[in-house]
């Protein structure tokens, strides 16, 4: 078997805490080794930013340090979970920095790198541009950004994006709440085994039997 260095991140501290984002590039990591012979020596994992440089990025200073020690690769479930930033990724290819994209494939050529880096990068951009439009939007609808004379239309808004959120939470992990209650588990079962994986609640605190009754009732 030979060794690697698993890097997983996330970009907010809603996601790090749900453990959901983590978990799924977890899944694709293991599948990507058992398939190709590596055998993972250490997960490292940090919720930050994917456009900080790397003197901000703890987690993957260390990846990179640990897989150097050990002459071995990082491998990351996506190339994006690297950095959305073409020059960042060049930098690490120029660096000679070892480094392995699961959904791509372990002998991806440098070039196919280079333009996934550039749709990433393009994809950041897009996002960036629908959130200014957004918020423009928002404004000509005369709501005043930032002016608590709003206060109410501001709230509002922020009880719909809530309510988005919480909807979001609960389509992805309901599917797996799903497939426990196939396999005959109570509701006490599920919420020990949502803890067990490391999976937080909407509000980032442990499962109980009441809250895995309560979303199973509010998406029927």
């Amino acid at each position: 078997m030979k060794p690697a260095i698993a890097y997983l991140r996330v970009s907010t501290n809603e996601q790090g805490r749900s453990g959901l984002g983590l978990n799924a590039q977890r899944k694709v990591i293991d599948a990507f080794a058992a398939a190709e012979g590596f055998e993972l020596i250490e997960v490292i994992t940090e919720v930050a930013s994917g456009k900080l440089g790397l003197d901000q990025r703890e987690g993957l200073r260390k990846a990179l340090a640990k897989a150097g020690k050990q002459r071995c690769p990082v491998i990351v479930a996506k190339l994006d979970r690297l950095s959305r930033d073409v020059a960042f990724i060049s930098g690490l290819m120029a660096a000679g920095t070892p480094f392995i994209v699961a959904e791509l494939g372990a002998d991806t050529d440098p070039f196919i790198l280079h333009l996934f880096a550039a749709l990433s990068e393009k994809e950041r951009k897009l996002i960036a541009s629908r959130t200014k439009s957004a918020l423009a939007d928002l404004k000509a609808q005369g709501v005043q950004l930032g002016n608590r004379t709003n206060l109410s239309e501001a709230q509002a808004l922020g009880q719909a994006r809530n309510a988005q959120k919480a909807a979001a939470f609960a389509a992805s992990v309901l599917p797996e709440i799903r497939r426990l209650q196939a396999q005959a588990m109570t509701m006490a079962q599920i919420a020990d085994e949502l803890n067990r994986r490391g999976v937080k609640t909407a509000l980032g605190r442990t499962w109980h039997q009441s809250t895995v009754s309560r979303l199973i009732k509010a998406a029927a």
